[in-house]
């Protein structure tokens, strides 16, 4: 498959472990490197703000709390992210309506696409 254009290292926010490393493994698998995993919200933002990194999957939920402000961190410094969820549509705030989203469970295929509209 290889990378999307310019794209190459992730970051990934997903608070359940198990879908977090199955998300680094598609994502190496897919050719790409994964810079940093984050479990959080509080863990996340400070990567959004300062990591090294192309392009970031985030899970809407995290644990209760919403990933947009990270979103809002990412689109503030230019860096493309995807939502991934299990509650469709329905999870996005109207600002984000129109994000790229993935919907889980989902397989390489889907992730490769998903990344490839971001890219």
């Amino acid at each position: 498959m290889g990378q999307s254009a310019g794209l190459r290292r992730a970051l990934v926010v997903e608070d359940e472990m198990m879908v977090a490393m199955y998300v680094e493994d598609l994502l190496t698998d897919l050719g790409f490197e994964v810079a940093a995993v984050a479990m959080g919200l509080e863990q996340a933002l400070p990567l959004a703000r300062d990591g090294e990194f192309d392009f970031a999957v985030l899970d809407i939920n995290l644990a209760g709390q919403l990933s947009f402000p990270i979103a809002d961190v990412l689109r503030q410094r230019g860096i493309p992210f995807l939502f991934a969820s299990g509650y469709g549509s329905k999870g996005l705030s109207d600002e984000y309506r129109s994000a790229v989203r993935i919907q889980k469970p989902f397989r390489s295929h889907d992730l490769a696409q998903a990344i490839a509209r971001i890219a």
